[in-house]
């Protein structure tokens, strides 16, 4: 019956024209591609179109073909259900009969459907395929051999449990034994999937496994050396598995795995080494023959060497730095616009470091951790084994010796504290030297060592120990190599944890250096850098409540923070450290603006007496107070509550000083999102003042004001009503003024919008009168909750006067059209307007009106809303 399908052949050049298209980048194109296959999925045959493609069509392009097999797998996961049994035959068979193509990807991509089909059906309906995949593996073809491994491979994964029960008659006791045989094969790949099935069964102690262990443990033995990384890697993980699970069948060989696994841990290929250091970790945990280990295994941590070094590398910019010019500028608040790449810089973590290349340091990292866990495990009995070679490694001549030593004696430190104490007042003095070294990797190590030993130094009289360590960890913070930088920072974060008050009496000093550090910084080392100055504030709490010291953190802070209204994702850590510093930073900004408030007064009434104060301070602080509301959300609401600076704002918003409404402004927007309650009671206050600053001379208080009444609308609802007729014409009048900034036009045509979605009745007779500068103002800008509000505003009033939009619909549709992917109910909304108004005006006049669309507009009204 299978044989009798045969595709048309439009409906396969259809089918082939939309995999083409699929793989174009746009993601409009993207998006009516998903509709049509979506259509497509009605069609019973549509997935015999799809595996013909990737199975007989050798015309074709190997990545469409594996293209069309993976949106075939994605059916199978969505839909197999309500596959016809014609239907799923022909491509299980298919499958069967291409399991062995020429082309790896197509073999894969097979393999990836058998396995998908598996694990739907759970195996029980397809009982012929895994008989069949085991009789593939004997082959003489390999690309056979390979292509049913690599599905067997897969379904191990995917359904072991299922594997190794009675519901299948047990496969396993006939798969095991032969996968065993495939251990010996001559090709790489498929020694490699033989391992890799075998392994999938190991945790789970699967009866069928258990009955072969010692064959299995030998041919793990033979291919210990074996020229594939990837096999070596399965052979080490099948070791780490079995010393969990068998290891009364490893003992009897457990020297020569250790031995081994020493060599693996320096294996050439990474993935295979950081898998051996996994035997390390756990090793540790069983109670295991600690002399063996012990001595095996320190002598071969000490040698793992660092290759090469760079030493001074701070004015090498981090990739994606740009360090901006230093300035304060007072908020604005803007949208979002398409293509403003805002989105697409990706995190400069990934790049391979500066002194060392990653593999290199996550060995060490690995060998350090495993260190650490043998420590805890063996507490000062490894003492006895290491302490004549640290003395000797810590005091080398040679840096890279001492270096290592110095890397131990940190790993060690948490697991043998108690053993270590006698020697530490030998040892930190030498540490602290070693912490002006003339090398950069020797700098950085001792950092993070001396960080370990932090709770010992604090326990000390703090002339002795603290203060030096302090002094020389501030310096290594201004380091001139990014390492170090980020090493000291972390070990200074440590230390303050450890030290809390203790810090008090060098609050001074050390705020000297880490604001100093701000403007040395880049971007990797500031997220550290914040971390230390949050943590700095937790440890010392009221105590960094002074003018002084407040008035050194805040500006750099204030600086980043206004930096970062552009690239978000360093937000949080900046959030994190502004929230430790939060409680004395607010009630510190709101003294600033109540002081000058008092001073302004004075001078007002008595000028000879009194001089004019310097309102900068009263903007900056008007701004942090707007970037703490933004960042800290909610939780400033307790900090509103106690303080009385809604009154403050109520003068600020009438100072004769444009700059202070403008700030002020932003911050009663910012106010009205994280804690609205606290703003409502003097909402009837603030309005007149909000309408008599719509003035478009002032650019940036007028577009401060307007955002702000659009929050406040927003928060209100319908009970905005009694304060529409003091902002509705000075906002109508500044969307239709010609050469009105972009910014300050979205702002209006979003306030409008907001006005009209909470008080529709209001707002509605006015449509004609903003209706087209409404729509291409907002044509342009992102996705987001303001464009969402206001959109739905305008649907509102269209809804009840529709009368209004008539003249300038094809603007509404265009603006509709803007939208990428608008929530299910606001796409309701435009499905109702645009078809509402196609069925008033008919099919004729629609046809006519539609025929003035440029083409790109006509497409994706059709393709999204079907008209």
């Amino acid at each position: 019956m299978e044989c009798e399908w045969k595709p048309d052949e439009q409906g396969l050049q259809q089918i082939l024209q939309l995999l083409k298209e699929s793989q174009s980048p746009d993601t409009s194109t993207q998006r009516s591609v998903q509709q049509r296959l979506e259509q497509l999925n009605q069609y019973p045959d549509f997935n015999n179109y799809l595996i013909f493609v990737l199975t007989k069509l050798k015309s074709e392009d190997e990545p469409t073909r594996s293209l069309s097999g993976l949106i075939l797998k994605n059916n199978v996961k969505a839909h197999y259900q309500n596959f016809p049994n014609g239907v799923s035959d022909f491509i299980k068979s298919e499958c069967l009969q291409n399991i062995g193509d020429s082309s790896p990807l197509i073999r894969a991509t097979v393999g990836i459907l058998i396995t998908t089909i598996a694990s739907k059906g759970e195996l029980q309906n397809w009982p012929e395929l895994l008989p069949k995949l085991c009789l593939l593996l004997d082959s003489e073809d390999y690309n056979t051999c390979e292509g049913a491994f690599g599905a067997l491979q897969k379904i191990c994964e995917d359904s072991a449990e299922i594997l190794d029960s009675d519901m299948l008659d047990r496969p396993l006791n006939i798969m095991i034994p032969k996968f065993l045989q495939f251990f010996k094969h001559s090709s790489p790949k498929i020694r490699s999937h033989a391992i890799a099935c075998v392994n999938q069964f190991i945790i789970s102690r699967t009866q069928a496994l258990m009955l072969h262990i010692d064959p299995f443990i030998e041919n793990l033995f033979a291919l210990a050396t074996d020229e594939e990384p990837e096999v070596r890697k399965n052979v080490c993980r099948a070791l780490v598995m079995l010393l969990e699970v068998r290891l009364d069948r490893l003992l009897p060989h457990m020297h020569n795995i250790i031995e081994y696994m020493l060599q693996r841990t320096q294996d050439q290929d990474e993935n295979v080494a950081l898998e051996a250091c996994e035997f390390w970790l756990t090793l540790a945990e069983q109670p295991v023959c600690k002399e063996v280990l012990l001595a095996t295994y320190i002598s071969f941590l000490l040698y793992i060497r660092h290759q090469g070094d760079i030493e001074e590398d701070e004015a090498i910019p981090d990739n994606e730095q740009d360090i901006r010019p230093r300035f304060h500028r007072s908020r604005t608040v803007a949208q979002q616009h398409e293509g403003d790449g805002i989105e697409e810089e990706e995190d400069e973590d990934d790049e391979l470091d500066d002194d060392d290349t990653i593999s290199d340091w996550n060995l060490r990292k690995c060998s350090a951790a495993a260190l650490d866990v043998l420590a805890n495990v063996f507490r000062d009995d490894l003492l006895l084994h290491i302490l004549p070679l640290l003395k000797e490694l810590l005091f080398h001549p040679e840096w890279v010796v001492k270096e290592s030593g110095i890397l131990v004696l940190g790993a060690i430190a948490e697991g043998c504290m108690q053993g270590m104490i006698p020697y530490l007042p030998e040892l930190i003095p030498h540490l602290i030297q070693c912490l002006s070294d003339k090398k950069a990797l020797v700098r950085s190590i001792t950092c993070w060592t001396l960080s370990r030993y932090a709770h010992w130094v604090v326990s000390q009289p703090p002339d002795i120990y603290l203060k030096p360590l302090m002094t020389e960890l501030l310096k290594r913070i201004l380091d001139s190599n990014k390492r170090v930088q980020e090493a000291a920072c972390s070990a200074f974060a440590t230390l303050e944890e450890e030290a809390c008050t203790e810090l008090v009496p060098y609050l001074a000093f050390i705020l000297d250096t880490l604001v100093f550090a701000f403007s040395k910084y880049q971007h990797k080392n500031l997220l550290i850098l914040y971390d230390a100055i949050g943590t700095l504030a937790d440890s010392v709490g009221h105590h960094l409540n002074k003018p002084e010291y407040i008035q050194m953190l805040m500006p750099p802070l204030i600086q980043k923070w206004n930096q970062l209204k552009d690239e978000d994702k360093d937000l949080f850590p900046l959030l994190e450290c502004l929230s430790s510093v939060a409680t004395p930073v607010y009630q510190r900004c709101v003294n600033l603006v109540q002081k000058t408030l008092a001073q302004a007064m004075l001078h007002q009434s008595q000028p000879d007496q009194y001089e004019a104060p310097d309102k900068d301070f009263m903007i900056v602080a008007l701004d942090l107070l707007s970037g703490l509301a933004e960042g800290l959300g909610g939780t400033i609401e307790q900090l509103v509550a106690r303080s009385n600076i809604l009154t403050l704002m109520y003068q600020c918003m009438q100072d004769k000083m444009p700059e202070v409404r403008q700030s002020s402004f932003a911050l009663l927007g910012d106010l009205t999102k994280a804690c609205f309650q606290h703003v409502k009671p003097c909402i009837a206050d603030f309005m007149p003042i909000l309408g008599t600053n719509l003035n478009p001379e002032l650019i940036s208080v007028c577009n401060n004001a307007t955002w702000a009444i659009g929050e406040i609308s927003i928060q209100m609802g319908p009970e905005m009503q009694p304060y529409i007729a003091m902002v509705l014409h000075q906002l109508v009048e500044i969307i239709n003024r010609p050469n009105t900034p972009k910014t300050l036009l979205e702002n209006t045509a979003i306030t409008i919008g907001r006005l009209g979605y909470v008080c529709p009745q209001e707002v509605a007779p006015m449509l004609q009168q903003f209706i087209r500068p409404w729509c291409t103002s907002l044509r342009n800008i992102r996705d987001n909750e303001e464009k969402d509000s206001a959109f739905r505003g305008i649907c509102t009033m269209i809804s009840v006067n529709p009368g209004g939009v008539v003249q300038d619909f094809i603007f509404f549709c265009d603006a509709v059209a803007s939208w990428v992917n608008p929530k299910d109910d606001l796409r309701d909304m435009f499905y109702k307007i645009l078809h509402g108004f196609k069925n008033q005006v008919g099919e004729e006049n629609w046809r006519r009106f539609a025929d003035q669309f440029p083409m790109p507009l006509k497409e994706r009204l059709a393709t999204f809303y079907g008209v």
